[in-house]
């Protein structure tokens, strides 16, 4: 009679889920795009190509997720493909967010949904890769705003992990996943530490006591990377220390965090000295005062969020703005990012259209800091970042300028061919209160 009873309740159990999850199997995410079957040919719109080109009533047709012919009007062949007239539009290649921790945290005041920090301080091996979530919530409100790709981060400790390039669609990471492993991240230790004091909110500076210890174990460590690297076959395996091997023949970056003038010199003379050979420095509010310096030795710089006030009192109060501007202006190769802020990553648009406003630049070349530029940071720049024959066709159709809040009105996405559903949490909350509270 009990065990009747108990499989009575696990029945009465089980019928309550699955109606729970049919009445909300609607709010599930959209799924993914499917594979191109047919050649498609877009015409009639303004073509923004990413790398400073703009053709007006263009053409743009891809076949297997691969551009096929970028063009005037009149160029191409049509024969057998399905022809959109995108005329008055415009067409952007896909927006590349860099030093995101999008796909590895969900809810911020949920523990279980933040998997970027890993205990310790020395996590070389750690790899975003595999924590990244297709199924995050975040995701799909990128895409509308044109974040077509993106690169998960780890943070904490010293040396926090590896950092991999996703696609902002995709069943699970095989299936996004466009650069594993990309490059491994660094935390400079600052030359001098800054405390809030939230009483009466104001800032203070010292010297930074803890900073020779964390530069000794970073000596100690690419020491031991390095001579590891060296040997042919190492036995036993040290995961730590193989997962920084890359970084001495090229194949990866290091990514260092730094901001100001004194630590980006030293930590790029550092890693050039412990035998890296590509460097890129992430964070860089004071690089514009060592721009020369960057442009020496090919270092390129991942901003900081630009939108904020100036990090000193005496500084203009413009300068975040005009940050990009002045690197580009020098010579060095900038990314602009809005960091680890995973949801707010959707306006990364606007950062670059701003320092156009006001960094000297145009919008063409402001396009640049989150398409072509940030392609070849990450060295995808032969599969991504410009709109081009032979790359992934990997673009979105705005009714006006993307880097404009008034003309990023998204109508088309297209991720490597699969025309993707722009639907998400956000615009199903809207059509779920537009009228309750639309009313009057």
């Amino acid at each position: 009679m009990k065990i009747e009873k108990n499989n009575i309740f696990n029945r009465a159990v089980f019928a309550a889920l699955m109606a729970f999850s049919l009445q909300h199997a609607h709010a599930q995410n959209p799924a993914p795009a499917l594979p191109q079957t047919k050649p498609i040919v877009l015409t009639g719109a303004t073509i923004h190509t990413g790398n400073g080109q703009v053709i007006e009533n263009g053409v743009l047709a891809f076949d297997k997720g691969i551009i096929t012919q970028v063009g005037p009007a009149g160029s191409g062949n049509t024969t057998g493909a399905e022809v959109i007239d995108v005329k008055g539009k415009h067409i952007f290649p896909g927006i590349i967010s860099l030093n995101t921790t999008v796909g590895i945290q969900e809810i911020a005041s949920v523990r279980a949904t933040l998997d970027f920090n890993e205990v310790g301080d020395v996590n070389p091996h750690v790899r975003a890769l595999v924590a990244y979530n297709t199924d995050s919530e975040v995701i799909p409100t990128l895409r509308g705003n044109g974040i077509l790709l993106s690169q998960a981060v780890p943070q904490g400790g010293i040396v926090s992990g590896s950092s991999s390039v996703f696609y902002t669609d995709g069943w699970n990471w095989e299936d996004a996943v466009l650069k594993k492993d990309d490059g491994i991240w660094l935390n400079w230790p600052a030359f001098l530490a800054r405390s809030f004091n939230f009483e009466d909110f104001s800032v203070t500076m010292k010297r930074n006591d803890k900073r020779q210890e964390v530069l000794d174990k970073f000596n100690a460590v690419f020491a031991d990377a390095k001579a590891y690297a060296d040997i042919a076959n190492p036995s036993p395996v040290n995961l730590r220390l193989a997962a920084m091997k890359p970084l001495f023949d090229g194949s990866t970056n290091l990514y260092i965090r730094a901001d100001y003038a004194k630590d980006i010199i030293e930590a790029i003379k550092f890693a050039k000295e412990a035998g890296v050979k590509k460097v890129v420095i992430v964070g860089g509010d004071e690089s514009y005062k060592v721009a020369a310096f960057l442009k020496e030795n090919q270092v390129p710089v991942v901003l900081n969020p630009t939108h904020r006030l100036p990090g000193r009192v005496d500084e203009n109060v413009y300068l975040p703005y005009e940050l990009p501007g002045l690197l580009h202006k020098a010579g060095v190769k900038v990314a602009v990012t809005y960091a680890d802020e995973w949801w707010r990553t959707r306006n990364l648009a606007f950062l670059a259209g701003t320092s156009s406003g006001f960094g000297n630049v145009t919008s063409d070349e402001a396009l640049q800091f989150i398409t072509k530029n940030a392609a070849e940071i990450i060295g995808a720049d032969k599969l991504i970042g410009t709109l081009e024959k032979g790359k992934h066709a990997s673009f979105l159709v705005s009714e006006g300028d993307i880097l404009d809040m008034r003309g990023n009105d998204i109508s088309m996405v297209f991720i490597k061919g699969g025309k993707v559903n722009l639907d998400d949490k956000q615009k199903r909350l809207y059509e779920k209160y537009k009228d309750k509270y639309g009313k009057k």
